[in-house]
């Protein structure tokens, strides 16, 4: 005998399950709205835990993805401190880490991710850091209080701006990596040597085409090894080695995970399991945007739209997720990339505008079709890359010029 019931649990205490939860009321959903999160703090923005927040900008409410009386004003339950422990489908049961059974008519999955830690000699020092929680971002903030030298190890997001962060906050800092240039394995060579420069302009020193071999210190970590040979002085350590999609739960009650390593869902994100959604890091569905190609993103604005997607599903409506996933970046006061796509792999680079010294727009086609566009400073080609990314349509020698073209009207481009 369970202990209660809901209509709809919603597992995870992330943006995808918040924007569910306030989907599901915007669209009239009556019955009983359970969201069950782990961490302390009520669903977050996570992108301020390497920005703002970080730099001790914004206090800890800031980044809440709705205050604190919203919950309740709009019968929504919220469970903090709290994960499930265990789901029984067939007969559609949840065990709490309470102890608490609660039986539920339609689920969404929004685990998340869990950082990739790194097993090197002296991983166990102190002043070492992964960042992914408002709880490791005050860790981090509070550890670097007497740093002068920190070493970043990663050449992506977290790397890049945690890298910008702690300058503007007067740190020196320096980034190891396996690429040759930070950001490269998303955005290519050339849009990659840009960013760097960006870093190193404002004092960021990047080694690239090197990986991590130990740290070195008593107790605390004082010294960076890497693989070919450099010692670096290290009063602090920051981790970015990437995110493994958390689907355990979600696997032991036997729903099936796909090949990009998360919950296999269909393009209306309803897993293997009917009545059971995924949203956010750990949703593997049909993109009806990318041919539909199996895709599973992490980033935070693709979980707020697809917890939306999963709440109009749970409702009956039959919608498939459709939306273009967006990317964004912010380094320090230094500047935003934007980045529809994703471009998993190209064939040519069209750059539209002028990089370096100027604001950019950097397509990526295959076969004649745009797969992706970043933007530097030109949002304006956001809104046209996204409905070229939809259409599909090989472009043409006048068609590919426009897009090179910044004064270039792109409105016509493929209609």
């Amino acid at each position: 005998m369970s202990d209660r019931k809901v209509e709809y649990l919603l597992i995870g205490g992330g943006l995808a399950s918040a924007n569910c939860a306030r989907w599901l009321r915007e669209e009239g959903a009556e019955g009983e709205v359970l969201l069950v999160g782990r961490e302390p703090d009520p669903p977050y923005n996570r992108p301020d835990c390497s920005k703002g927040y970080l730099r001790g900008e914004e206090s800890r409410e800031q980044p809440l993805v709705r205050p604190s009386e919203w919950w309740s004003e709009h019968d929504i339950e919220l469970l903090t401190r709290t994960s499930v422990t265990g789901l029984d489908l067939q007969a559609r049961t949840a065990t709490l880490s309470t102890k608490q059974e609660v039986q539920f008519d339609k689920a969404l999955i929004a685990t998340g991710a869990n950082v990739r830690r790194l097993n090197v000699d002296g991983c166990e020092l102190e002043h070492i850091y992964y960042l992914r929680t408002l709880g490791n971002a005050d860790a981090i903030r509070e550890g670097v209080a007497d740093a002068e030298e920190v070493v970043l190890i990663g050449g992506s997001y977290i790397a890049c701006e945690v890298a910008a962060s702690l300058t503007m906050m007067g740190k020196q800092c320096t980034m190891v990596m396996q690429e040759q240039f930070t950001l490269e394995r998303g955005f290519g060579t050339q849009a990659g040597r840009f960013f760097q420069g960006l870093l190193e302009a404002h004092g960021v020193r990047v080694h690239g085409d090197d990986e991590l071999e130990r740290f070195e210190g008593h107790e605390r970590v004082a010294q960076v090894v890497t693989r070919g040979g450099l010692e670096l002085a290290a009063d602090a350590v920051v981790i970015g080695a990437g995110v493994t999609p958390d689907v355990q739960l979600a696997h032991r009650a036997g729903i099936e995970i796909g090949g990009h390593g998360g919950v296999r869902c269909s393009s209306r994100l309803e897993s293997s399991v009917p009545g059971v959604f995924a949203a956010g890091d750990i949703c593997e569905y049909d993109s009806v945007v990318h041919d539909g190609a199996a895709m599973r993103i992490e980033h935070w604005d693709v979980a707020f739209n697809q917890g939306k997607t999963a709440a109009l599903n749970m409702l009956g409506r039959d919608v498939p997720h459709a939306e273009v996933p967006y990317f964004f970046s912010v380094l320090g006061d230094w500047g935003e990339l934007e980045y529809v796509g994703p471009a998993h792999e190209w064939d040519e680079e069209i750059m539209r505008g002028s990089m370096p010294g100027g604001a950019f727009t950097n397509w990526y086609l295959k076969g004649g079709v745009v797969k992706g566009a970043l933007t530097f400073g030109r949002s304006e080609d956001l809104d046209h890359a996204r409905r070229l990314l939809t259409e599909q349509v090989v472009l043409d020698e006048a068609e590919r010029a426009a897009l090179h073209d910044p004064a270039a009207d792109l409105a016509s481009i493929a209609r």
